[in-house]
């Protein structure tokens, strides 16, 4: 700083000097003074009118070249600009990071100002609430999403409870909304959906109400015979007999749905590492055929059979016979008589399938994704009749799920039904020639 004042101290003395020299040549000393004043004014206001036009650049390129203090200015103005420069170049990487982290989250994610218009949004919020943030920045968010619940929620300012409301894009998805207030009169909008939650809390109250009610007909009808067998003396051997038979039937049903759930419980609760042993699968289908025919009795359904009798498994073989003979069981009990079972069993580049084919009532469409389901029937009142409990399906997608497989139901009404479970090919053991 010194150095600076120090140059322009020396500008002004030549300057006096320049004005006594003149002074002693010509006179007039008050003229030269004033002329010399003058120069000098003009070279700041000159320096000044530099300044002005480069500020007017916003500090843009080189900065002016000149000398004293209005070097100096230049100078520190200059290096002012390329601090700023990269202190702005790091607050965008920033900012850009952050949106990209926003971008990558599955929660709509929105900014709102004061008035609740939006300042951003993420791509999330583009599919859940519908908001595109190349034409719907600055615009109010209530004018997009018409939702009365989600109006009196932000004009209420109560955010201690998320919002349940539907998605404005699908109504069939349900959005939890919070806001939280931040910064200088902001509020950051997060969306969340909680549509399989919501589907989940369902079926466990289904789940809850249905397994009591499956459990609650067999007592009734127990607990009936039981008081009308102790209170009626005057019953026949005869009458006796059938009171028995149905109590024993009654008792074997709930039996059935005891083994069901629990077998479905150590499924869900065992370790996911199965027990790995080579499963003979073509004996397997053999001996679970074999039973279907038992039960198929005098409905007298013609079965047929694909078998790779190559092909073996790895997996654990009570698990598997128990997804195999549910399949072959179920199509026993919802084919009609005479009907046709096709079970195969074979290899492809995409792994191993193993597959039922009926020709028995088939299911509607709209059934299908909920068949996996404990206790989900199509028809309550035959599902009763052929003694199903209405675990078997679910029974067999954990059994998949467990042995890294999966299940494909296809099914036409009227027509009949076909079930795949398809396996890794990582689950063959070998090929035998």
């Amino acid at each position: 700083m010194n150095r600076i004042f120090d140059e322009e101290f020396w500008r002004l003395l030549l300057l006096l000097i320049a004005v006594l020299l003149s002074y002693a040549l010509f006179g007039h000393f008050f003229i030269w003074l004033s002329i010399g004043i003058g120069l000098y004014l003009v070279w700041h206001l000159r320096q000044l009118d530099r300044l002005t036009e480069w500020l007017e650049r916003r500090l843009t390129g080189e900065a002016p070249e000149s000398s004293g203090i209005w070097e100096d200015v230049f100078m520190r103005l200059y290096r002012f600009r390329l601090r700023n420069k990269r202190r702005h170049k790091r607050l965008v990487k920033r900012i850009s990071r952050f949106q990209e982290a926003a971008q990558a989250m599955p929660n709509a994610i929105v900014v709102l100002s004061h008035d609740n218009s939006i300042e951003w949004c993420n791509s999330a919020a583009t599919k859940m609430l519908g908001i595109h943030t190349s034409d719907d920045l600055g615009q109010r968010l209530l004018n997009l999403v018409r939702n009365p619940e989600l109006v009196d929620y932000i004009y209420q300012a109560n955010f201690e409870e998320p919002l349940l409301m539907p998605s404005p894009v699908d109504k069939r998805r349900t959005l939890s909304v919070r806001l939280v207030a931040y910064g200088d009169d902001q509020t950051l909008l997060v969306g969340r959906d909680i549509t399989r939650l919501q589907h989940l809390k369902q079926m466990r109250r289904d789940f809850v109400a249905n397994v009591s009610h499956e459990m609650r007909t067999p007592l009734t009808v127990i607990n009936g015979y039981v008081e009308m067998m102790r209170d009626d003396d005057s019953l026949s051997k005869q009458e006796s007999q059938d009171m028995l038979m149905r109590i024993d039937e009654q008792s074997t049903r709930l039996q059935s749905i005891v083994e069901d759930l629990l077998q479905l419980s150590r499924l869900e609760s065992a370790s996911s590492d199965t027990t790995v042993h080579t499963i003979n699968i073509p004996q397997l289908i053999a001996g679970i055929i074999s039973d279907a025919k038992e039960l198929s009795g005098e409905q007298q359904h013609e079965f047929t059979s694909d078998i790779d009798q190559n092909l073996h498994m790895q997996g654990n073989e009570l698990e598997i016979r128990s997804a195999f003979s549910n399949l072959i069981f179920n199509a026993v009990r919802y084919t009609q008589e005479k009907g046709q079972i096709d079970v195969s069993w074979y290899k492809d580049t995409d792994g191993l399938h193993f597959t039922v084919c009926d020709t028995g009532m088939g299911i509607p469409a709209q059934h299908i994704a909920r068949l996996t389901e404990r206790f989900y029937r199509v028809d309550v009142a035959r599902s009763r009749h052929t003694g199903g409990t209405g675990l078997g399906l679910a029974i067999v997608k954990h059994v998949l799920q467990r042995h890294d497989g999966e299940l494909e139901i296809r099914s036409t009404a009227g027509v009949g039904s076909k079930f795949c479970c398809h396996f890794p090919i990582t689950r063959v053991v070998n090929d035998k020639p």
